[in-house]
């Protein structure tokens, strides 16, 4: 890389860092409100509790169906193997191979933070949960999955309209996850911290892979373009 293309790269590896600092506090706002949880003892918050109650009553089936879909498709072997194996493999052959390994390494990273303040807090699930699901409700791993696809397709991708579809499939798999009683209201917001905090840490640590891709991308365009001097002489 030349000084000039150097240069260039220096603000998105500042803007990198500063998304690493903004995912580490996150993941710190994440690990806090479990030992919040932790400490209080086995007590929901009053807004756990109330959100919960809103949906005891007269389940609709139309929201059960959907929220039994959103179960499949937010965890399981959907989201353990399809959605990141998948994801990898497209974008890997779009070119994008920083991209592929950042996605693997998010899904992966995130699954595992999850999984360790799940065993470090071992918070009980709602009783009235109409899924089966392992021990420990905070935080949830369904709605952690969602927000770290959510993150990595912003990065990638930063359009206005995938910030937007992000942020509604986060919403929507938090609100399926309480309405099948499987977390409380807390847990999907822990969920949400770890997901979207593991994925920009992350992407602050492949923004070296990122800068040499988008490099490589813009020669290989600039090779395909056609020649100015040759078309004005044609």
């Amino acid at each position: 890389m030349d000084a000039e293309s150097a240069d260039a790269s220096t603000p998105t590896l500042r803007s990198e860092r500063v998304r690493g600092i903004i995912g580490l506090t996150l993941v710190a706002l994440a690990c806090g409100l479990g030992a919040w949880v932790f400490f209080r003892g086995p007590t929901p918050f009053a807004i756990d509790v109330w959100w919960n109650q809103l949906f005891v009553a007269a389940p609709s089936p139309v929201l059960l169906s959907f929220a039994l879909t959103m179960d499949e498709i937010g965890g399981h072997w959907v989201a353990v193997f399809v959605v990141p194996l998948g994801g990898a493999l497209l974008l890997y052959l779009v070119g994008r191979r920083w991209g592929a390994l950042y996605f693997l390494a998010a899904s992966v990273g995130s699954a595992a933070v999850v999984q360790l303040l799940k065993h470090t807090f071992g918070r009980a699930r709602p009783e009235d949960i109409l899924v089966i699901s392992d021990h420990g409700s905070f935080p949830s791993g369904h709605t952690a999955n969602a927000a770290t696809v959510a993150v990595v397709a912003v990065v990638l991708f930063p359009a206005l309209w995938v910030r937007i579809a992000g942020v509604v499939w986060v919403l929507a798999m938090a609100f399926s996850r309480t309405y099948l009683h499987a977390h409380w209201l807390s847990d999907t917001l822990g969920g949400a911290l770890v997901g979207a905090g593991m994925a920009l840490i992350l992407a602050a640590f492949f923004a070296h892979l990122r800068i040499r891709d988008d490099d490589r991308l813009a020669v290989r365009r600039a090779s395909r373009r056609p020649d100015a001097t040759t078309l004005g002489a044609s």
